[in-house]
């Protein structure tokens, strides 16, 4: 039951960090003309659709680490018998990478697009922080996606979101204790 949960951990990696990607990827000097917004700027409703912070930029950024992350990791299931006797429920070597990173990448920031649109109707300025949903979008919509790859028992999905969160809270924290973040969370 445990080798189960963290083997759900260890599968949802690259769309945790194509979660994460966007934010040091902001600071990097010439990649601003990436930084159109992905509603185009539209609004519904007299609202933004998504708001400024969803950037084609940050999806591009988010899709690379994804792809970069799956790929360290069918290398250490390849590599390192640790690894590989953990991961014995998928077939790592067979996966698609560049595809299934993409899905991970369009799930995982989709989702926290998908929360952004709901987050505006709440009346919610982007940056301000709507708990728990700030912290599990990105799992569950990656999750979402990657049901066609792998399907897990249907109680790990809520430990996994639960677990998630709160490794987004400490994530969320450092980022912000190395400038990378204005607030916290």
């Amino acid at each position: 039951m445990p080798e189960d949960i963290l083997f759900a951990l260890w599968f949802f990696l690259p769309a945790g960090v194509a979660n994460m990607a966007p934010i040091p990827i902001s600071k990097v000097p010439g990649l601003s003309r990436l930084d159109a917004p992905m509603d185009f700027g539209a609004s519904f409703r007299g609202v933004r659709i998504f708001g400024a912070h969803k950037t084609w930029r940050g999806l591009a950024a988010g899709i690379i680490a994804a792809i970069l992350t799956l790929w360290l990791q069918q290398y250490a299931v390849e590599s390192y018998g640790w690894f590989a006797e953990r991961a014995t429920s998928v077939d790592y070597l067979s996966l698609p990478t560049v595809w299934l990173g993409v899905v991970f990448a369009v799930g995982a920031l989709g989702g926290d697009a998908i929360k952004s649109f709901f987050k505006r109707r709440r009346g919610k300025a982007p940056g301000q922080v709507w708990l728990p949903y700030d912290l599990i979008d990105h799992i569950v919509g990656a999750a979402v996606l990657a049901i066609p790859f792998v399907l897990f028992d249907w109680w790990i999905y809520p430990v996994v979101f639960v677990i998630w969160l709160f490794v987004n809270l400490m994530v969320s924290y450092t980022s912000y204790l190395l400038h990378l973040k204005e607030r916290p969370l």
